[in-house]
Order: C-alpha cells, then sequence, then structure tokens
C-alpha cells in the first residue's frame, strides 16, 4: 500500500515537472516570437513603420499644374493662365470661429449658412472656395485667421474672349479639359499636380514648429496649333456681321489649306465668352422657359462645322461632275437641254430656272448649276460608282479632325437607292453631310485628288521650349486623276468668273467656286441653307473657304449672300497670306 500511494505521488511530481517544463516552453516560444517580431518591426520594417506613422500626421493640400497654353501657327497665345486662390478651412485649428464665418461671408461673397458649415463641419481640411482672384486670397491671408488656408493654384484664361470659342473649348473647375481642343488634348495640357504636406500633432492641430513639404506640381506641356489668329479674327467679324445682316440662325466660316488639311479659321456665329462659358448667348436667352438651361449650354457650345449635318445642295454637284468626268460617262462637250424640270419614274423635278437653261455644254451646266443636266449626269454614272467616288472624296467616313464628337453621313443604303433616290442626290439631296465633309472631299477635287484629314494640332512644346510631339495627319493619294482635277478646277473658275459664282470674283486674283441653296427638312417650312466653297489660286490651291449661312431671313440664294463673304473674306486674306493676283 505504501509502495503504491510512493509510485502515485512521484507520477503527480512527474506530471507537474511536465506542466512547468511546457509552461517555461510556451513562455520562451512567446518571448522568441514577440523578441522577433520586434525586431522585424523595429529594425527590418522600421523605414515602412515610421512613414506610416508620419502619414498619421501629415495633412495633404493638392496644388494645380500650371496648365499648359494654346499657341497659334505664329505664337500668338489663345489660351492662357491666370493665379487664383482656394480658401480652405481646418475646424481643428479655428480659434475665432465667429470671427471666421463673417470674414468669409464678406470676402467671398458666400451665405453664412455655407460658412457656418465648412466652419463648424470636423474634418481635416474643408474647402471653401475655388478659382478666388488672388487679391482677394491675399485680404482673406492678411487677417491672419487661425485654421483659415489660402493656397494659389491657377484657372485658365482666355485672352481673346469668344475667339474660336467653339473650336478651342474651355475647361472646368480642377482645369480639365470640357469640350473642344481643351479636351482632345486634354492629357497633353493638364500636367502633374503637387502636394503641400503639412505635418500636425494627433488632434490635427499643425506643429508650430513643423516644416512644410511640397511636392512640386509638373507643368502641362504647350500646345501649338493650325489656326491663324489674324484670319480666326477676321472670319469671325464677317461672321458676325453676317448673322446680323441676313438675321440668320448661324453663319459659319472654314479656312484651310487643301494641301495637307491645316485649317486656318474655324468660326460658328454666334461665339460664346470661354471664360464665362455657361452664360447663354443673346439669342439662346428667350428659350429659356422651353428648354433647359442645359440642353441650351451645349448647344451653345457645338460646332455646326464638324457636330452636325446639313444636306449639301448644289455645292455638292462638285462630286457628281467629278465622278461623270472621272468614269468618262460625259467630256466637257457634251450637251443637255434644259426645259426647266425632268421626270424621274412618277416624279417630276424642277429646275430652280423654271423656264429652262435651253441647251448647254457640260462645264455650263455647272455654272449655270442645272438640276435637270445633273439628274442625267448622276443617271450616267449609276448608283454603284456614285456611291465610289463618295467614298474616294471621304464623304461616307468621318473626316478625322481632332475634336470629339464629330458627326456622320447620313445616307440611304446603297441598295435601297432606286431612281428618285439617285436623282436628288446627285444635285445634293435626300442624305446629310458635314460642313468639313463637303470641304474636305472639295480639297481633294481640286488639289489633285489627295484626301487630306483636316485638323488643328500642330505640335507640343515642353518646359524647356523643345518639341515633344509633333501631329501627323494622313494623306491618301488618288482619290481622282490630276487630269479631272484639272478640268475641275477650270469648270470652277469658270463658274466665279461667269457663272452663278460671279459675285466672289475678285478682279486680278485666280478664284474657283460653287454655290449652293439647300432647303431645310421639312420642305413645307420654307427654310434654307446658302453656302459657298471657294478656293485660290486655281492652278496651284493654297486655301480653300467655306461659308455656311443657316436659315437667312429675306433673300437666300447661295450666289448673292454667301458668295460675297468668301469675297471679301478672300480680299483681306489672300494679300496676307501672299496668294498673288494674275
Amino acid at each position: 500500500m505504501e509502495v503504491k500511494q510512493k509510485q502515485h505521488e512521484g507520477m503527480v511530481k512527474t506530471c507537474h515537472r511536465k506542466k512547468m517544463f511546457v509552461s517555461i516552453l510556451c513562455v520562451l516560444l512567446a518571448l522568441i516570437f514577440v523578441s522577433g517580431r520586434l525586431v522585424y518591426v523595429m529594425v527590418l520594417r522600421s523605414s515602412y513603420y515610421l512613414e506610416k506613422a508620419e502619414k498619421l500626421h501629415e495633412r495633404e493640400r493638392d496644388i494645380k499644374a500650371l496648365r499648359g497654353q494654346i499657341y497659334d501657327r505664329n505664337g500668338v497665345v489663345v489660351a492662357s493662365n491666370k493665379t487664383v486662390c482656394t480658401v480652405s478651412v481646418i475646424h481643428s485649428q479655428i480659434t475665432q470661429p465667429e470671427e471666421v464665418i463673417a470674414m468669409l461671408v464678406s470676402e467671398l461673397g458666400i451665405t453664412e449658412e455655407t460658412a457656418r458649415k465648412r466652419v463648424e463641419k470636423v474634418s481635416s481640411i474643408e474647402r471653401v472656395k475655388t478659382n478666388v482672384d488672388k487679391e482677394t486670397g491675399d485680404r482673406i491671408r492678411a487677417y491672419n485667421y487661425a485654421g483659415v488656408k489660402v493656397d494659389e493654384d491657377y484657372k485658365r484664361f482666355y485672352p481673346y474672349s469668344t475667339l474660336a470659342s467653339k473650336v478651342l473649348g474651355f475647361t472646368g473647375s480642377d482645369n480639365q479639359g470640357i469640350v473642344g481642343l481643351e479636351a482632345k488634348y486634354d492629357s497633353y495640357l493638364a500636367g502633374t499636380p503637387g502636394q503641400i504636406l503639412t505635418l500636425t500633432d494627433a488632434w490635427g492641430v499643425e506643429l508650430k514648429n513643423g516644416s512644410e513639404e511640397r511636392d512640386e506640381p509638373e507643368k502641362g506641356n504647350d500646345l501649338y496649333i493650325s489656326i491663324d489668329y489674324n484670319i480666326q479674327s477676321y472670319a469671325q467679324q464677317l461672321a458676325e456681321k453676317t448673322l446680323t445682316q441676313k438675321g440668320a440662325k448661324s453663319v459659319s466660316i472654314i479656312v484651310m489649306n487643301p494641301q495637307n488639311g491645316e485649317i486656318l479659321a474655324m468660326t460658328n456665329a454666334p461665339e460664346y465668352d470661354l471664360n464665362n462659358p455657361y452664360e447663354l448667348t443673346d439669342n439662346l436667352l428667350e428659350s429659356q422657359l422651353e428648354t433647359s438651361k442645359m440642353d441650351l449650354l451645349n448647344n451653345m457650345w457645338r460646332n455646326f462645322c464638324i457636330n452636325d449635318t446639313y444636306e449639301p445642295g448644289s455645292i455638292f454637284k462638285m462630286v457628281t461632275a467629278t465622278a461623270a468626268l472621272e468614269t468618262g460617262v460625259v467630256t466637257l462637250n457634251d450637251q443637255y437641254t434644259c426645259g426647266g424640270s425632268t421626270t424621274v419614274a412618277d416624279r417630276r423635278i424642277r429646275c430652280h430656272k423654271t423656264t429652262g437653261h435651253g441647251t448647254q455644254t457640260f462645264t455650263q451646266t455647272v455654272m449655270n448649276s442645272c438640276n435637270p443636266a445633273f439628274i442625267e449626269w448622276g443617271r450616267r454614272v449609276g448608283t454603284e460608282r456614285f456611291f465610289e467616288y463618295m467614298g474616294k472624296l471621304g464623304l461616307l467616313d468621318k473626316t478625322g479632325v481632332d475634336i470629339a464628337g464629330e458627326a456622320t453621313t447620313i445616307i440611304h443604303k446603297q441598295e435601297n437607292v432606286g431612281e428618285v433616290e439617285l436623282a436628288t442626290m446627285s444635285f445634293g439631296q435626300s442624305f446629310q453631310i458635314t460642313p468639313l465633309q463637303m470641304l474636305r472631299a472639295a480639297s481633294a477635287i481640286v488639289n489633285g485628288g489627295n484626301l487630306v484629314t483636316p485638323h488643328f494640332a500642330v505640335k507640343t512644346v515642353d518646359g524647356t521650349g523643345s518639341t515633344a510631339m509633333e501631329f501627323n495627319y494622313e494623306i491618301q493619294s488618288g482619290a481622282i486623276e490630276e487630269k479631272t482635277s484639272e478640268m475641275m478646277r477650270d469648270i470652277l473658275r469658270q463658274v466665279v468668273e461667269e457663272g452663278g459664282g460671279n459675285k466672289a470674283y475678285i478682279e486680278g486674283f485666280s478664284i474657283g467656286g460653287k454655290t449652293a441653296t439647300s432647303q431645310k427638312l421639312p420642305r413645307s417650312a420654307g427654310k434654307y441653307i446658302s453656302s459657298f466653297i471657294g478656293f485660290s489660286s486655281v492652278d496651284n490651291p493654297q486655301v480653300i473657304a467655306m461659308c455656311i449661312i443657316d436659315e437667312p431671313q429675306g433673300v437666300y440664294y447661295g450666289g448673292t449672300i454667301a458668295a460675297p463673304v468668301i469675297k471679301e473674306l478672300f480680299e483681306n486674306i489672300l494679300p496676307y497670306l501672299e496668294i498673288g493676283s494674275n
């Protein structure tokens, strides 16, 4: 019995020793783990956790990057920057809340409710107002109120206000491009924002002796465009004058180099103020009761030359004539006798001269813009080849111009085009294209057959003045043959010298062109678009221009009201461009 008791006591002691050993081992392992973890955190990962700790006591404030400027082709600044301020408050640092609220109301013109909401909001930093003019920012800074921060940044500024507004576009509150070239080339212009890092204590109060670190912003690249300030200014003045004189809905003028697609000017009157892009122009104010302001603004910002389509009317006869000559279905000696109308299927189609033009040569049918003759030329070309040449001259595709929102052609499917559709299409009706598509096709017709890409951007330049990017654009050769282009240039010269475009004639200068008067849908509304395309010189075209007058009041014939606009334009810009007289 005694032996058993001793054995039991021995077993108990052994068990206790084992438990103690396990406990000590666990403690040792825990100490080793903790020590290892401390070594890992304090030695191997010390820099990482130090950075994390510092960030807990840093307040970040963004610094806007200086946006790149936009220059015209001659180095004139058309989009720049203006120094402005951002006013912010830090709740934890404000010691005179009522005085700060009163100051913000007085200086920033905001309501007391807004100011109080910002000041009393518990947050690391609260932005009160951006794009505050520098003079106001300096006054606020001079109050020296604790917890009020004034940081300088930049706001886009347009020195010529309305110049090329529907081309340049504008930026938003954060300096990001919204529409136009500002949006298209935003990634080049924007730059990289910076930051101000301020040390604070655990309660978010800035340390009095704490240093302030700045991560400086990187300026955006400058953009050089093909617009010529002088040509743009004159075209814009001319468009505005025509808009008033003709009581039109809008007037657009495009000036382009037909050899390479560089757009020298593009205006859509009425233009809007780029420095106040959310203020409606006078012509839209009266529509506010019927349409939402946002819809009106979108309409105001639209670039008719690119974003909208229209029926080109008789200007399109340039295309039909080119296709007829190129395919050999007519020659310059072919004749057509116009009796004032013609019948296609069961439809009678009138000529604009209801008494008829009589017998004319092919060239005279272009000079007289005779609809029945062009119905015949289109019939000879045929639907398949008609579409083929529309494609060759870029009228079935977008131009590729470097502004977003380009509209596309609205046209019958080829298989659905019957006799009547082909007839009306032959003189520019029953389909729609953009003005820029029409100008591009006209350029190919007169420049020897090369289909250019209309464009604005030329290059970007970095902060050192070095070229960062040069933009290249496709030119498709062989749209038509050179000999066809030569014949068309001479025909269009005669249109200006002796035909319907004679009001664009300038003594001593070599000019070709074509007029158009297209009726808007619905036809019963009696509204028209008058237009004219002119180019110079005839032997070697270096400039091509188009005027589109939408819904003129009174006389609406393109040859009567649009051709004189291009004449006046050319009288001023041909000498400037050194495009000589005969």
